[in-house]
């Protein structure tokens, strides 16, 4: 189930926008985000900096990515300014150059919805259904040959992915 707590914050659209995506791993984060209406540009950014979401002129939004990082890091920072603009996007609106976020996923806004954002975009790009579903078809023990094998299937870093087995750890 996704993060309760985010995916309540959801409206019933934006839900069913996402879950036209959430079942096929590794999750199409890009068709994700032009179905919400999002522009995603890899771009050259400042070192540190991994992501940015702003509203730009005409008044649509636009993602940009860090595209000197990790195709994984990527990923996760993409999910992560989508999960900013589902549950954030008053603080967008009001921040005249959007928010920047380091590689820490730092930006300046509210630590509070820095993991708010962190939570949902976990969710998105690891979906709790269909990782259990995975570590069953897997069969024995979270290992760390399980954990490189899962992150390679849901493109995300090791690191995510250990995070994300916690529960299934004895």
């Amino acid at each position: 189930m996704i993060a309760a707590r985010e995916w309540a914050k959801l409206s019933p659209e934006q839900k069913d926008k996402i879950a036209m995506y959430i079942d096929d791993v590794p999750v199409k984060l890009g068709a994700i985000a032009r179905e919400l209406g999002v522009t995603v540009k890899l771009s050259t950014m400042k070192p540190g900096l991994s992501g940015h979401i702003q509203k730009d002129e005409s008044g649509n939004y636009v993602i940009k990515i860090n595209r000197h990082e990790t195709r994984e890091r990527q990923r996760f920072t993409l999910a992560h300014e989508i999960s900013h603009f589902l549950l954030h996007k008053d603080i967008i609106d009001q921040l005249e150059d959007g928010i920047e976020d380091n590689v820490l996923y730092r930006s300046g806004a509210p630590e509070r919805k820095e993991y708010e954002a962190n939570r949902l975009a976990a969710e998105i790009v690891m979906p709790e259904r269909v990782v259990k579903a995975k570590v069953e078809a897997l069969g024995g023990p979270v290992s760390e040959e399980m954990i490189e094998k899962m992150a390679e299937i849901f493109q995300v870093s090791k690191a995510a992915m250990e995070i994300r087995l916690g529960p299934y750890i004895d």
